[in-house]
């Protein structure tokens, strides 16, 4: 039976394939959980516009993560922070404090999309990875400075 699938399946194939299956397999299986269906006209044609939608919304979106890119290379955050002796701070500077600096700056980033490796512990100037979109990645300078 041929069918298409819906959302990836091990050994079978990857969402949007039209695969060849048993019947049995097809019925019992694939069917009744809604990771697949028949490979009919009707079916292939609906498939195919959403797929074309689905497609449009990935370029509008990541052509959109791309000029938001752009503008965040330009952008240095300042954070301020209490620091003792030998410029060392009091506890870290996290991924939340970063996403309300560059909030104040006009930016709304998620703190979950900011890749900080390890906790900033000490003054200094950082290269922040931040990630916008599947594939499209900004390093933003944040400038830890004494409060």
């Amino acid at each position: 039976m041929k069918i298409i699938l819906t959302a990836d399946v091990d050994a079978v194939g990857n969402a949007g394939d039209v695969v060849e299956v048993k019947d049995g397999y097809a019925r019992n299986f694939l069917l009744p959980r809604s990771v697949a269906l028949i490979a009919n006209k009707r079916n292939m044609a609906v498939y195919e516009k959403d797929r074309r939608q689905r497609e449009a919304q990935h370029a509008r979106e990541t052509r959109d993560a791309e000029s938001q890119a752009e503008a965040l290379k330009e952008v240095s955050c300042n954070v301020a922070v209490r620091a003792g002796e030998e410029d060392r701070i009091f506890g870290s500077v996290t991924a939340q404090q970063i996403a309300v600096a560059l909030s104040d700056l006009g930016f709304d980033i998620d703190r979950r999309d900011i890749e900080l490796e390890e906790p900033i512990r000490a003054l200094g100037v950082y290269d922040v990875p931040i990630r916008l979109y599947a594939g499209v990645k900004v390093s933003v300078k944040v400038w830890v400075v004494r409060e």
